[in-house]
């Protein structure tokens, strides 16, 4: 028998922000055991498709373009370069900074968590059929887009 302690209120369970929140919450959970099963981190795939979409780039704008703050991308770039993922060479043009750029392991751990990724999604979303997925994708992306336009996304400022 349910513990009536644990039962969720019943007018929160047709909000769709609460909706969202919790398979947040669950999609969360099944990501980062998914990457962490190939001893990587999030801020791993992002920092690694980042370089492999845009190219090197210097610390600062890999921050912009893959949403990483500036003190959490140190830790991450250090993790990557030591597992010889990516390599850090002086920027030709201000030698005080330097420029990030995806090796050819790098790319082979990016392969590894876009497989592992992709199992998370078929996890996530395993009760809906593949029509189904691709409305809730559209869906979401269209929220997602609303609300950034709305309230100006970082690359806006």
């Amino acid at each position: 028998m349910e513990n009536p302690s644990e039962k969720t209120p019943a007018r929160w369970e047709s909000l769709p922000s609460w909706l969202l929140t919790q398979t947040a919450g669950h999609a969360q959970r099944l990501v980062g055991d998914g990457f962490s099963a190939v001893q990587a981190r999030g801020y791993h795939y992002r920092l690694l498709a980042t370089l492999e979409e845009f190219g090197p780039a210097s610390q600062a704008a890999l921050g912009r373009r893959s949403g990483i703050h500036l003190s959490d991308m140190v830790a991450a770039i250090n993790e990557l370069a030591d597992r010889e993922l990516v390599e850090r060479a002086p920027d030709p043009s201000d030698r005080r900074r330097n420029i990030i750029s995806l090796t050819t392991g790098g790319r082979r751990q990016l392969r590894r968590l876009e497989k592992q990724l992709a199992e998370t999604q078929d996890e996530l979303l395993a009760p809906l059929s593949l029509e189904e997925r691709q409305r809730l994708t559209r869906l979401l992306s269209r929220l997602l887009d609303y609300h950034d336009r709305r309230t100006g996304t970082p690359d806006e400022l």
